[in-house]
């Protein structure tokens, strides 16, 4: 599903990852950090696909609301749990969004 998020300008975290061999619990925990992202102040949205690359974008009200989601404590457990276990890499881009535009039917 595409994200709703209102005009701009915010701001989108981009995850991008390969994931390990090892990914036993990692569905789990990926649904809960969704659940427990939207839950957080100046969550926007977000929208993920994997194959053989993730790619997660989660939108965001200001960039305060990015760092205060980095240093939730079930988050930096989580992310600590993919550096060690799930992930054989990773990358993640912060973005200013300043223009949304798109095509329905």
């Amino acid at each position: 599903m595409i994200a709703k998020t209102p005009q701009p300008p915010y701001y989108a975290v981009i995850f991008t990852s390969i994931q390990s061999q090892d990914t036993d619990g990692y569905a789990t925990m990926a649904a809960k950090m969704i659940n427990l992202a939207q839950q957080q102040d100046g969550f926007l949205g977000v929208e993920s696909a994997r194959d053989e690359l993730g790619i997660t974008v989660s939108y965001w009200e200001s960039l305060e609301a990015i760092k205060n989601w980095k240093l939730h404590i079930e988050h930096t457990e989580a992310r600590n749990k993919g550096r060690a276990r799930w992930y054989s890499q990773f990358t993640v881009r912060i973005c200013k969004v300043e223009r949304v535009y798109g095509f329905e039917k």
